[in-house]
């Protein structure tokens, strides 16, 4: 056996009557839609049930599969206590889940649980399903900040132990959409919110699963969405088959998406193999890009390349621009893999002979000396993307009105404590954004007293 059915549900809790109180009447399309879904899935009978939510314990780096034998739930959080659910945990299922997500080097398992009742991203789905079912198995897996192939890579983890055990599955994955579709909504309204719900229906209304892997991360922040990371995990679990997809709603009341679509595994088809598929077309990106990188980018890319491989730092030469040996300027390089930071350290000031010796010392340290990630590896080298910012001087400013985030960058000074942040970022569209963010950095409070300073920077690709 293997997993037959998926669906994709959104999780609001407001869509229980007993939580809604009358409002689930303004989402009557997702009502209805998740009822149907309950009874295809009574129907159905599967014997484990398997739940990834958003929801749930969520970690950087480490996919979390709650362990245990059982756990239970109910929306007291949400002013509702006369509902509870109790439901057993697969754990045959779960474990053979963790063997191979080793096997495969995905960080995944059952450590650090820190809170065990049933989180609302799984208890909606279940609240229209348990009705309909009796003597299933429950497997609740979270979703994490690794990156979107790892998560498609642990869906299928999922499938490979449904095949194992032949186990009659269902993949529930449970997740909203963009929660900035109005003003006045959970997160006030972004452009970002209803182009990415446009684009995930028609995705998932096609089944074009690698669409999802195709979302550029900070796209899908600014989008404020929630549920992503949930769909990939499912499209995983569904890695190379046919299936039939039927789309059953969508509706946005409340300023946030709320879809739902079932998937029908029809066989087997190679061609469906998406994450083999993204990462083919990450290739031939990146080798675009590198043919096409300056001379202060070749000098980065080299330059941890080298380190890396070799333990050395190199020199400049004769092939760069005169420029990058006789002048001086703070550089920062900014490493990306995947469309993700993977590195990011530079100099407000010069503090080398030159900017091809402060290039070269920025980008061993954005590889190796980060702190908020661990060193680049050999393996990943071809797949980094890297960009040089050369810094302008710096200029005192007396207030945020003076900014333009998509020209000027930003440093905060209090004392000894400093931030920058760099101009025309995705996701940052504001001067208090650009402030707000620079003060973090610099651990400095906003009602604190700080000095402002603005730069222009020459960007390099």
């Amino acid at each position: 056996m293997s997993i037959d059915l998926a669906y994709i549900v959104p999780h609001p809790p407001v869509v229980i009557p007993e939580v809604g109180k009358g409002q689930e009447r303004e989402i009557q399309k997702t009502y209805d839609a998740y009822h149907q879904i309950g009874k295809e899935i009574g129907e159905y009978k599967p014997e484990t049930i398997i739940l990834v939510t958003p929801h749930s314990i969520t970690y950087q780096d480490y996919l979390h599969i709650s362990p245990g034998k059982s756990a239970g739930g109910d929306f007291h959080k949400f002013g509702e206590y006369s509902y509870s659910i109790k439901v057993d945990y697969d754990q045959e299922f779960v474990s053979e889940i963790e063997k191979l997500a080793g096997q495969k080097e995905i960080l995944a398992g059952t450590l650090g649980e820190r809170d065990k009742s049933l989180d609302h991203g799984t208890l909606v789905p279940l609240y229209f399903i348990d009705p309909c079912l009796e003597n299933y198995k429950v497997v609740r897996a979270s979703i994490s900040g690794l990156s979107y192939t790892d998560h498609y890579r642990f869906g299928t983890c999922i499938q490979r132990t449904a095949e194992k055990l032949g186990r009659r599955t269902v993949l529930i994955a449970s997740g909203d959409l963009s929660h900035r579709l109005k003003e006045e909504g959970p997160y006030s309204y972004a452009k970002e919110g209803p182009i990415f719900d446009e684009q995930v229906v028609e995705a998932m209304k096609t089944a074009d699963f690698l669409s999802f892997l195709r979302f550029n991360e900070d796209f899908c922040s600014a989008a404020g969405e929630c549920g992503l990371r949930s769909f990939i995990v499912m499209a995983g679990a569904l890695d190379g088959k046919a299936v039939k997809a039927g789309f059953r709603s969508y509706e946005g009341p409340f300023g946030v998406g709320y879809a739902l679509c079932s998937y029908q595994v029809l066989g087997e088809d190679k061609n469906r193999r998406f994450d083999i598929i993204h990462k083919e077309e990450q290739k031939k990106r990146i080798k675009i890009i590198k043919e096409g990188e300056d001379p202060y980018v070749k000098l980065a890319r080299l330059s941890l390349e080298t380190y890396i491989r070799e333990r050395r730092y190199i020199k400049t030469n004769q092939e760069f621009p005169e420029e990058l040996a006789k002048i001086k300027a703070g550089v920062f390089v900014t490493l990306k893999k995947d469309d993700r930071l993977r590195g990011c350290i530079g100099t407000i000031s010069p503090s080398e002979d030159n900017i091809g010796q402060e290039i070269i010392r920025n980008a061993v340290s954005a590889g190796t000396g980060d702190p908020r990630f661990d060193p680049v590896t050999q393996d990943e080298l071809a797949d980094i993307i890297y960009s040089v910012d050369v810094l302008g001087e710096p200029e005192p400013i007396q207030s945020a009105s003076q900014l333009d985030p998509e020209r000027y960058g930003v440093i905060v000074t209090m004392g000894r404590k400093r931030g920058l942040l760099l101009p025309n970022l995705e996701g940052v569209t504001t001067p208090e954004q650009q402030i707000g963010i620079a003060l973090k950095k610099a651990g400095i409070g906003p009602r604190e007293s700080y000095g402002l300073e603005r730069f222009e920077v020459v960007r390099h690709k």
